[in-house]
């Protein structure tokens, strides 16, 4: 009974709709089978994690209220008030964390299996417009609970963006609805955390899957020279589906896990007539930037020390981004690539910075 209602469901949208394309996607698309394969499930974690971060933030909208005298109070009221809302707030913040980690290590898995190369440029530069807007969901949304941490690297964050040459100062002024970090610059963050860039990341998202699904997992240069006899695949469904929801369960218990025995705290509600407190810091995924700013001399050449490390560092995420259109060969008999090398030493430096700015 059961089969054969399936199967007219499956008829009546087949007659309307052509349903062979998807059947065709799931029934013949591989994935290659190597000793870097595991790789390829870092990107679908990602993607798991966004989805929590949806509902998530959905559940924490139906009692948030933004604004200065309201934001600090409904965070409040959802953590000790709301069933299980101290939980849905612990759960939102980790997974945000987790899923800029997650794709910083897709990101780099991606770089060194060089899979940005052609015809894979696009979903590349795709990639990194996404990482850019996750960090950029962490940064908005870190102002929202109106609390006194946030408050003050709030300000720190807007006003580095201020240095910037000619636009910093227009969008300082943009971003904070006026000189000061006030209750518009919480609004502005508020529509921009949950309308603005959620938007922007669905089409980029959109964009980059469709990539991936058009021109198939990467094969590395070691497989793709392998005989075809000896070239090892699995289905995408339900062998390689399945493997990434045992990921997903791996990750969901370690979210739990953190959301549970390391809940987020909310911390004194922000009080702009007091002095910032000691040791103000911006989230882990920003602390290498920081920490690097914080070692640069009050001048370099003929301009502002801080000056110089943002245009460096805009100038290095611009160069980063086009990396697959960039004329670097590999030199054949070079057991390490200079593409390689470079990955290396930007991956030490940025987990240097990062290790410096915590135990400092």
């Amino acid at each position: 009974m059961k089969n054969s209602l399936q199967s007219k469901i499956e008829n009546w949208l087949d007659e309307r709709y052509d349903l062979s394309p998807i059947r065709k996607l799931i029934t013949h698309k591989k994935v290659p089978l190597h000793k870097h394969s595991v790789w390829y499930y870092m990107g679908g974690a990602a993607l798991f994690l966004f989805i929590i971060q949806v509902i998530t933030g959905t559940m924490l909208l139906l009692y948030y209220k933004p604004g200065e005298e309201s934001a600090y109070e409904s965070v409040r009221f959802i953590i000790t008030k709301v069933k299980f809302g101290w939980l849905i707030r612990n759960v939102h913040s980790w997974s945000a964390n987790l899923m800029v980690f997650f794709v910083f290590l897709h990101m780099f898995s991606v770089f060194f299996m060089k899979a940005y190369k052609k015809p894979r440029e696009l979903t590349w530069v795709t990639g990194f417009l996404l990482l850019g807007i996750a960090m950029g969901f962490g940064f908005s949304g870190y102002l929202l609970p109106w609390n006194e941490l946030a408050f003050f690297a709030t300000k720190v964050g807007t006003d580095i963006v201020g240095v910037i040459p000619i636009v910093g100062e227009e969008i300082k002024l943009m971003l904070r609805g006026g000189e000061d970090v006030t209750g518009a610059t919480l609004s502005r963050f508020f529509g921009i955390h949950v309308a603005v860039m959620p938007a922007i990341f669905m089409m980029i998202l959109g964009l980059h899957l469709f990539f991936v699904q058009k021109q198939g997992m990467h094969e590395p240069e070691g497989f793709s020279k392998l005989p075809d006899e000896k070239k090892k695949y699995i289905p995408f469904f339900p062998n390689f589906m399945l493997k990434d929801a045992t990921l997903w369960l791996v990750i969901f218990a370690l979210l739990s896990f953190l959301a549970l025995y390391f809940p987020w705290e909310l911390g004194p509600k922000a009080d702009p007539f007091l002095p910032a407190p000691e040791g103000i810091k911006p989230e882990w995924y920003f602390l290498f930037t920081f920490q690097t700013l914080k070692y640069l001399p009050s001048h370099v050449l003929f301009m502002d020390g801080e000056l110089f490390g943002i245009l460096f560092f805009n100038v290095a995420g611009l160069i980063w981004m086009l990396i697959p259109f960039l004329a670097i060969k590999d030199r054949p008999g070079w057991k390490i690539q200079p593409m390689t090398v470079i990955g290396i030493l930007v991956l030490i430096f940025m987990i240097a910075m990062t290790v410096l700015g915590f135990i400092t």
